[in-house]
């Protein structure tokens, strides 16, 4: 199979947007999609990530998705583990962007830098969010599934970026419009949620006659 992407500047725009969301989602799925899909000569990529395609890169790359496979559905716990890698998912995002871009200016290497660690930390965000909304629920079901569909989707987008990337690129942006909804939806439940338990204790802190 002839590898595909990035094969101009709107291919290379798409992986950039693509890989970063992926990269928010489940970051260890991401690199090591991408490092099999260049083996494969199904992506081409720029060949300031050709570490990606190291073995040894993408070993480790599935070593820890196998870990976070399981850590990320063990309810509060994934709280914490999702929370740690806000310094993991948007710094590698933000450095696949930095490689990509490797042979534009400084300047443009610089804000695909910055774009790249945004999108990323939008997918992380959203992840956080529907964490915090699906947590409280005392059955372990809705982690389980919410996590295996943010795997399920890295990995996709991972690959279908490579074969269609405009589409890819479309459904990352109805997925950050979706995250922005899902953040709103979650603050304003949260607020509602102190405000409720704000006029309680104020009621039970109310003297009596």
């Amino acid at each position: 199979m002839l590898a595909r992407l990035p094969a101009n500047s709107a291919d290379l725009a798409a992986l950039i947007v693509v890989a970063s969301f992926a990269a928010g989602l489940n970051v260890y799925a991401t690199v090591a999609t991408l490092g099999l899909l260049a083996h494969a000569e199904v992506l081409h990529l720029p060949p300031a990530l050709n570490p990606l395609m190291s073995w040894y890169v993408i070993g480790a790359a599935i070593a820890l998705f196998l870990v976070e496979f399981f850590a990320d559905k063990i309810p509060a716990f994934d709280l914490i583990w999702n929370a740690l890698h806000t310094f993991i998912r948007v710094p590698i995002a933000a450095l696949i962007a930095y490689g990509a871009t490797a042979q534009l200016s400084p300047g443009k290497q610089l804000l695909a830098t910055v774009i790249g660690g945004g999108i990323a930390l939008a997918a992380h965000g959203g992840k956080m969010a529907a964490r915090v909304a699906v947590t409280p629920s005392p059955e372990p079901l809705s982690n389980i599934g919410l996590s295996l569909g943010e795997d399920a989707l890295a990995i996709f987008l991972s690959w279908f970026v490579a074969v269609h990337p405009y589409i890819a690129t479309a459904i990352v942006v109805l997925g950050i419009l979706l995250v922005i909804v899902t953040v709103r939806a979650v603050i304003r439940a949260m607020r509602a949620l102190f405000r409720g338990a704000e006029r309680e204790l104020k009621t039970h802190a109310a003297p009596t006659v």
